[in-house]
């Protein structure tokens, strides 16, 4: 369901865009929260047409269509929006290999913090490297961006990975083992 309400959302902000202007706006916004390529996103438009959610405003050469959403798509970003409580599972590769540390030895496991810990900090930098971005387009424009306030929970939770992460290395480095 995520995709479609991301997809709506893009149309309803952006206004009537392709398939493959939606394409490149999921990859320049949404794509750091959730992911989706072409061969989930055409698929997608096809069935929220047929919902009623959005229209082919307009047909162009080599069969490119220009989606708009409809008052019932509007509707249900809206619903979605104020009524959906989203579901938080944890489903992080990160987060596995952290519940598994024990089954290494302390350098092994310090080996696995460091490489996560070299990860996230790159992530952290690209993050706010596009927090930059925004702040001048907002002061250009007045307006928040879309994509701005999930961008400052994307660095603040980026930033509490990294403590965590040097804090469980300070201890795995303080056990006698490690030593």
């Amino acid at each position: 369901m995520s995709l479609r309400i991301a997809l709506l959302g893009l149309l309803s902000f952006f206004g009537p865009a392709s398939g493959y202007d939606l394409t490149k706006k999921f990859e320049l916004s949404i794509n750091h929260v959730w992911q989706a390529g072409h061969s989930q996103i055409y698929p997608e438009l096809g069935k929220m047409a047929t919902d009623g959610l959005i229209t082919v405003e307009a047909e162009g050469p080599r069969g490119r269509k220009i989606y708009t959403i409809t008052p019932e798509g509007t509707a249900e970003v809206h619903r979605w929006m104020v009524e959906h409580v989203p579901a938080e599972p944890m489903r992080s590769e990160g987060a596995l290999q952290a519940f598994l540390l024990p089954v290494l030895e302390p350098q092994e496991a310090l080996a696995v913090l460091a490489r996560l810990r070299a990860s996230t900090q790159a992530k952290l930098e690209g993050l706010e490297a596009l927090q930059q971005v925004h702040h001048r387009r907002r002061a250009e424009t007045g307006h928040v961006n879309l994509g701005h306030y999930s961008l400052e929970l994307g660095i603040m939770h980026t930033r509490t990975t990294l403590a965590w992460l040097e804090n469980t290395m300070a201890e795995i480095e303080s056990e006698p083992a490690a030593r």
